[in-house]
């Protein structure tokens, strides 16, 4: 495996020292951007557009096009493997993902198995090859996806929550169910991130999303648990080079040495926690991804510019951090604001890399 012409962010994942802090951004390629409007309308809808490799290759690189971003993530969704598992992925207009087929009885859950990712998931497989390929080793791709926890909580709601009923109720009224289908999408998981990895990702990210939304007690035992479980499957290496993972669990501000202890690179923070504090409390275990409010993007270039200083002033001098939002980038979002964004931590972050 060739080593990107710019591998900074690979270099920041292993706290490497690097001459500034790279950057890329969680939902880079989505409906902020009206080229990639314009090609998920092409495609048809969401899904047609994630099924298409040459459409998701498309995608993929139309922000890096834009912007002088220090990654590539593969355009897909986290929903792919409980779709892939049978449940009927749907997308409804201004409601989000949906399945046709949510768990509900006992036997559900019983005869749910892992889908094959070379045979069901071929489509991502062949985009990130194709990715991989388009890219030319100018930055490295990262692969990614949902955690088991966050993946059972659609799987079992049917669709986004607030509240989470339908979970929370099989969570204390029958944890063993529930612990079957994390284990399931624990094997599902580690199948599908190694099978990108054999694609040509270069690194991968595993987005707890809604860990955050469990007691202390059920996040040690329903989520951390299968983290940790995920990454003891994981290629540590492939074809000759280091593949660093990353957790983000959005909320897990409180348990960030837990997390640090899941076998992962680098710990994503949302934009609740300091990172200064988050550096001071993991910082010598693993790097640190984040975390700039995403809502500072709807202000002005100045404001762009003059927040993501702030962040980069929290973490201080020395490796081990890449820059990123707490959360995905908007839709609303201006591009210009982003563009701002990106030279801002580019300019701004060299002084803090300085021998």
């Amino acid at each position: 495996m060739t080593r990107p012409k710019n591998d900074t962010l690979l270099r920041a994942l292993r706290r490497e020292p690097t001459p500034y802090t790279p950057i890329w951004i969680m939902r880079q390629a989505g409906r902020y951007l009206p080229e990639y409007n314009q090609t998920r309308a092409r495609a048809g809808n969401f899904l047609a557009l994630c099924r298409n490799p040459d459409l998701a290759t498309e995608v993929t690189l139309q922000p890096l096009a834009r912007f002088p971003l220090d990654a590539a993530i593969l355009f897909s969704d986290i929903l792919t493997i409980p779709d892939a598992m049978g449940l009927g992925l749907y997308f409804a207009e201004g409601e989000g993902p949906r399945f046709e087929r949510p768990l509900r009885e006992e036997w559900e859950f019983r005869d749910l198995t892992a889908p094959d990712p070379w045979d069901h998931l071929r489509y991502v497989m062949d985009a990130v090859a194709q990715i991989r390929r388009a890219l030319n080793d100018e930055v490295p791709l990262l692969g990614f996806a949902g955690s088991p926890f966050t993946l059972a909580c659609y799987m079992i709601e049917g669709k986004g929550s607030q509240d989470f009923i339908e979970i929370k109720r099989l969570l204390y009224a029958r944890p063993d169910l529930l612990h079957k289908v994390l284990e399931l999408n624990a094997t599902a998981v580690s199948a599908y991130l190694n099978a990108q990895i054999e694609s040509g990702a270069q690194a991968v990210m595993l987005f707890d999303t809604w860990g955050g939304a469990l007691s202390h007690a059920a996040f040690h035992e329903f989520s951390l648990p299968y983290v940790s479980s995920v990454f003891e499957r994981l290629h540590r290496s492939y074809d000759g080079q280091m593949i660093p993972r990353i957790v983000f669990t959005k909320g897990g501000g409180l348990w960030l040495e837990r997390l640090a202890q899941t076998g992962a690179d680098a710990v994503g923070l949302d934009w609740t926690v300091d990172i200064g504090s988050a550096r001071q409390r993991i910082g010598g275990q693993v790097a640190l991804q984040g975390n700039l409010d995403p809502g500072v993007l709807f202000a002005t270039p100045e404001a762009v510019r003059h927040e993501a200083g702030k962040v980069l002033q929290q973490f201080g001098h020395g490796a081990g951090h890449v820059f990123n939002l707490g959360h995905g980038v908007s839709q609303h979002t201006p591009p210009e604001n982003v563009a701002a964004l990106v030279d801002a931590v580019h300019e701004l972050s060299r002084p803090y890399h300085a021998t």
